[in-house]
């Protein structure tokens, strides 16, 4: 992966020269918590500004990113990250917390977060991302591949969300799921087991089929829960 992601930054310094402020790779690829089957390779494309020019010279480099199976680099402007920042907190923590600057400065760790921006944001997405499973789950109750898939598929975004619920309340967690599921379990008092399943079902420790998705959605959702009332109870 390391030529192509060489490769994309000379496509982009070769697009944009000079307006071209940095390119920073995000997310679970940045750390050693990436898993190619679950996993993209999240970029943050930062210009001086940008404009339908820049939009237009950038076009077939996203196009050919996405190709390799990525999504297409998230673009901004310099000066719109420090303004965006109390917006989408989680977002930008995130990208703090694992980043690699594959090219010129580094426009994100010097980012400063409001703790009251923060805690909102991760209170409406947990319940946002509760309400939109169960949602889901309702329709494919009756199918068990399906709503292992979904729910299989849910538990990076919900581990996500646990580590920033725990660093709200002062506990810095690794970015490992099976860390962050353990630490919840300690300071939330979650039962860790319908996500240890999922997590086994995701690395292929377990096989699918040997794991009964009705009960493991009403334990799932009833753990989730207790995260969403521990948030809740915070200091807003």
């Amino acid at each position: 992966m390391e030529k192509l992601l060489d490769q994309l930054v000379q496509k982009l310094r070769g697009a944009y020269g000079d307006r071209l402020v940095a390119v920073v790779l995000y997310g679970s690829a940045a750390s050693n918590d990436h898993q190619p089957r679950y996993s993209d390779y999240n970029i943050l494309c930062v210009m001086a500004a940008i404009g339908p020019r820049e939009m237009q010279q950038g076009e077939q480099i996203f196009r050919w990113w996405r190709e390799q199976g990525s999504p297409s680099p998230l673009l901004l402007a310099e000066s719109e990250i420090a303004r965006s920042a109390d917006c989408f907190p989680i977002e930008f923590l995130d990208i703090q917390h694992q980043h690699r600057i594959l090219f010129g400065k580094d426009v994100i760790s010097g980012l400063a977060i409001g703790r009251s921006s923060y805690r909102a944001q991760v209170e409406h997405d947990l319940r946002a991302k509760f309400f939109r499973l169960r949602q889901k789950a309702s329709g494919m109750l009756s199918d068990a591949d399906l709503l292992r898939r979904l729910l299989v598929d849910s538990l990076s975004t919900f581990c996500v969300l646990f580590r920033h619920a725990l660093a709200l309340d002062g506990i810095e967690v690794d970015a490992r799921k099976r860390e962050i599921v353990g630490c919840a379990a300690k300071h939330f008092g979650v039962d860790a087991q319908p996500f240890e399943k999922l997590l086994d079902i995701r690395e292929e420790r377990v096989k699918p089929r040997d794991v009964e998705p009705v009960r493991l959605l009403a334990s799932y959702l009833e753990e989730i829960g207790k995260v969403i009332a521990a948030v809740d109870r915070l200091e807003k």
